[in-house]
């Protein structure tokens, strides 16, 4: 069965940075755009930023400035470089190849003091 498997959350103080990383199957990595998404609780599930093979970056309006989408080819990962975190990006984020049905397990980000 074909897995996006992400890692790096956590929990963080307003301010501070952490990157996360989502890991692909090749065949799949060279297919698609890859992107992040984030859902916090009770809200609907957002897209934060997405990356095409060729490397052109789009963002959502709040993280614009803050957060940096990248991928490897190759290691077939994708990043999300998340700095000046605030409370508000508190929620758990998924990748996706995005226009696929094919997502990761989520990682949670906690941004609290």
């Amino acid at each position: 069965q074909v897995q996006l498997v992400e890692s790096g959350g956590g929990l963080v103080e307003p301010g501070e940075s952490l990157r996360l990383s989502c890991a692909a199957p090749g065949v799949i990595f060279t297919r698609f755009a890859m992107a992040w998404y984030r859902q916090a609780p009770e809200k609907q599930r957002e897209l934060v930023a997405f990356i095409t093979t060729g490397g052109t970056t789009n963002y959502a309006n709040s993280v614009k400035g803050r957060f940096t989408i990248s991928r490897d080819n190759a290691k077939s990962t994708v990043y999300l470089q998340m700095n000046s975190l605030k409370p508000d990006d508190t929620a758990v984020y998924y990748c996706r190849a995005f226009g696929s049905s094919l997502w990761g397990q989520g990682t949670q980000v906690t941004v609290s003091s």
